[in-house]
């Protein structure tokens, strides 16, 4: 028989450890400094994301044609090339169309010197008779000029050099790494679902759905809005009889990549040159006021009519968006803000934890009290009007 049990034999199982808080302030610290090296790294490593992040972008706009190619017969690798072919062509056509207007451009560019140092000469004159500010002879312009080039022009010659080199880096890297994510799109996705217990995978499956069809959405309706945008600029332009009107609505569309500022910085150009042919500051304020008004009818019309509730980032999430992209990665970091922060919207909003950041990030409309009972609000004129030419009135 066994002895009974007593303080000295009875078995004595170890308490579990006891769980050790950590501080608030410690948490935060460690968040940040992840975060400051995360911003480290893609800085550090824009030569080998940039041309991977463009080639995601292309490769999910293709993604529909390249599928379409290969339900009609086409093998995959054949679908991909000619997909490739007419994404080369369109870009081929594009920059022979914007060349042979910047050729023209570029021819009177001598006479546009001319005005504008006359220009230039009569805006002295002006000051000195109002202010008494003596004013700078043409020779001593072109000393200051020279100057300023000699101490900065290897400066701006090893730029150039650099981004030229980049570019054609890029231009190298891209259509390899479009074929590639192309040709192995199932496999990256099977990669992906090696990641996720198959009870989440057809939530993880909806939401890189949902990534596609906002990144698609994104991409297709901005080629739609830069071609309206480019039409509306070059009626203003033409009706107000300024030079090279095409090259410049051209131009200034393409800027329309950059959100809100991008067809501001688009209508300087214009201004000045029209400034100096003319001489008249009124006709140069019309300029401005062809391409604000562009704006408006862009961000309040055309924009929300073409891509709908597809890419629902409020304002303020997207100038911000602009602003740390310029910051990280500059001009390109800026085209890539906005589809960047809907992937990451869209990311955000499949989890229970970071979904109220993607209500943050999200347009003002899905802010409104649910309680609410639903408004039945009449659209006004230009709404109607804008409707009725689309053909959904």
């Amino acid at each position: 028989m066994l002895p009974r049990p007593n303080a000295l034999n009875v078995p004595h199982h170890p308490s579990p450890p006891a769980q050790v808080k950590q501080s608030p302030v410690i948490h935060y610290t460690f968040l940040l400094v992840g975060l400051s090296l995360l911003v480290f790294v893609l800085h550090k490593l824009d030569s080998i994301l940039l041309p991977l992040l463009f080639s995601i972008l292309f490769a999910l706009l293709l993604l529909p044609l390249c599928r379409w190619f290969e339900r009609r017969g086409l093998g995959r690798v054949g679908a991909i090339i000619l997909c490739l072919l007419l994404l080369t062509l369109l870009f081929a056509g594009i920059v022979v169309g914007f060349g042979s207007q910047l050729g023209q451009f570029k021819n009177e560019l001598p006479k546009l010197q001319d005005k504008l140092l006359q220009f230039f000469h009569d805006g002295q004159e002006w000051a000195a008779r109002r202010f008494g500010i003596e004013p700078m002879s043409e020779k001593e312009l072109k000393d200051s000029t020279l100057s300023s080039l000699k101490k900065s022009g290897g400066g701006y010659l090893g730029t150039t050099l650099n981004m030229t080199s980049a570019v054609i880096s890029n231009l190298i890297q891209v259509p390899i790494y479009i074929f590639c994510l192309l040709l192995y799109r199932d496999h990256l996705r099977q990669f992906m679902f090696r990641f996720v217990s198959p009870d989440k995978r057809t939530s993880v499956l909806h939401t890189v759905d949902n990534i596609q069809t906002v990144v698609q959405a994104y991409i297709s309706g901005l080629l739609k809005v830069i071609l309206i945008v480019a039409v509306l600029n070059a009626v203003g332009l033409l009706a107000l009889g300024v030079k090279f009107a095409i090259f410049f609505a051209i131009f200034a569309s393409v800027l329309a990549v950059i959100p809100y500022i991008g067809i501001m910085i688009g209508a300087l150009l214009p201004a000045i040159i029209t400034l100096v042919e003319t001489g008249s500051p009124l006709r140069a304020a019309g300029v401005i006021g062809v391409f604000m008004f562009v704006q408006f009818l862009e961000g309040n019309f055309i924009t929300p009519m073409i891509t709908g509730s597809q890419v629902s980032i409020n304002p303020m999430a997207a100038i911000l968006a602009l602003v740390l992209g310029a910051e990280l990665w500059g001009t390109p970091g800026m085209i890539l803000s906005i589809p960047l922060v809907a992937v990451l919207k869209v990311v955000m909003d499949a989890s229970k934890s970071t979904e109220p950041w993607g209500f943050l990030l999200g347009d003002t409309a899905e802010g409104e009290d649910s309680t609410k009972k639903p408004e039945t609000r009449t659209p006004g004129f230009m709404h109607r009007l804008w409707l009725r030419a689309l053909g959904k009135a």
